[in-house]
């Protein structure tokens, strides 16, 4: 087989592996057997780029209790050479169906060879065939100093997978991996190394696989602030947990998506809003609510009775209003210094869902007509009760 043909028979391997923030759009172009391995990214430069998800092996050593490689599971096993992939890729990048590549393995060896076939075909890449556009590269576990620092050296984004947010948790689903010795301190010294440079050098990931090993979603999000707040993460990707047959875990209940789809909005105010986890609302079972988002359940509690002028009101105030995001504050203030805003349509006029913000707003010290359902008594009284 030529390289482009293992990469097709590979399959979906990399279908739970991030390569960025990925965005679902019609696909022109492709052929049909390439679909599984190309997403579509965005980036600065385009908000659809796409990416080639690839594996340098399928071939894994570990015995990780959801995942399909793992080593006591029937699948099938493909390996391709660092000049391989970087020729399968380079064919894929020629003929314009793709524009990057996100790099990940699984464990042959261990991490130290696994992670040297990663750099390998990156160099080939960079330096031989002058490739210049976006690469994702995987620090595998048990990869070492200097590894780290040539895979940050070559990558536009490095990414570790913790997969769970406590050693106890990982332990249950991937025995022997190593949360802190192999996992964490990758991380740790990703920054570390960053902080050597100046600040330059890749973004940084990492992804929690949500639901088999028991955890709660307070449990996700302390760790997912310590990630962005003390180690300089860009993003951290939540995974709902689906069943894989032929694996300890296959007869598990499957996670619902709307719990991944919360994660990401609490780690979003987490990031972006100036949130503290103590400050979101979760359930006694230490997860967050599945009806309503997390910002509404806060605004809710807090804002009902105390709203916010949205003509006074400071950049860390208008963040914490439904239906204002960052860029909607910066209009905001920017038409503040133009002079007062006073109704709900000049608000949308600059991108804010006036919908959701008018029940936590006054313009020019009066409150602006809302629908009711956003705050009915009963909604009301059970976030109280929260």
């Amino acid at each position: 087989m030529n390289p482009v043909e293992k990469l097709v028979q590979m399959g979906d391997v990399t279908r739970h592996e991030p390569a960025g923030d990925e965005t679902v759009c019609p696909t022109t172009g492709v052929p049909p057997e390439l679909l599984h391995c190309i997403s579509r990214v965005v980036s600065p430069k385009n908000p659809h780029m796409p990416v080639l998800k690839a594996m340098t092996t399928t071939v894994c050593e570990r015995n990780c209790g959801y995942c399909a490689l793992r080593r006591d599971r029937d699948a099938r096993r493909i390996t391709l050479s660092p000049d391989e992939m970087a020729d399968g890729f380079h064919r894929l990048y020629r003929a314009g169906l793709v524009e990057g590549i996100f790099l990940s393995s699984g464990v042959l060896g261990n991490g130290v060879v696994a992670q040297d076939k990663i750099i390998a075909t990156a160099e080939i890449l960079r330096q031989k065939l002058d490739f210049r556009g976006y690469i994702h590269l995987k620090i595998m576990p048990g990869a070492e100093y200097d590894q780290v620092a040539r895979t940050m050296a070559l990558a536009d984004r490095v990414s570790v997978n913790l997969e769970a947010p406590t050693p106890e948790r990982l332990e249950r689903i991937a025995p022997g991996k190593g949360f802190t010795a192999n996992l964490l301190q990758r991380l740790q010294w990703i920054e570390e190394i960053r902080q050597h440079q100046g600040g330059r050098g890749p973004s940084s990931a990492s992804q929690f696989v949500v639901g088999p090993a028991g955890e709660s979603d307070v449990e996700l999000l302390q760790t997912t602030q310590f990630l962005h707040d003390r180690l300089g993460l860009k993003r951290v990707y939540f995974s709902a947990f689906d069943p894989i047959r032929q694996t300890p875990l296959e007869d598990a209940t499957p996670t619902p998506p709307i719990r991944q789809h919360r994660l990401y909005q609490g780690a979003f105010l987490l990031r972006d809003y100036g949130f503290d986890v103590e400050e979101l609302e979760f359930r006694p079972d230490g997860n967050l609510t599945l009806e309503v988002d997390p910002k509404l359940a806060w605004a809710r509690q807090h804002l009902l009775d105390q709203p916010v002028e949205i003509n006074q009101g400071d950049r860390q105030a208008l963040l914490r209003v439904p239906g204002i995001g960052p860029k909607g504050v910066d209009r905001i203030l920017q038409e503040r210094r133009r002079g007062t805003l006073r109704d709900l349509a000049e608000l949308r006029k600059i991108g804010v869902v006036a919908s959701r913000a008018a029940p936590f707003i006054t313009l020019n010290g009066r409150r602006p007509p809302f629908q009711h359902e956003l705050w009915s008594p009963g909604a009301r009284s059970a976030a109280t009760r929260r």
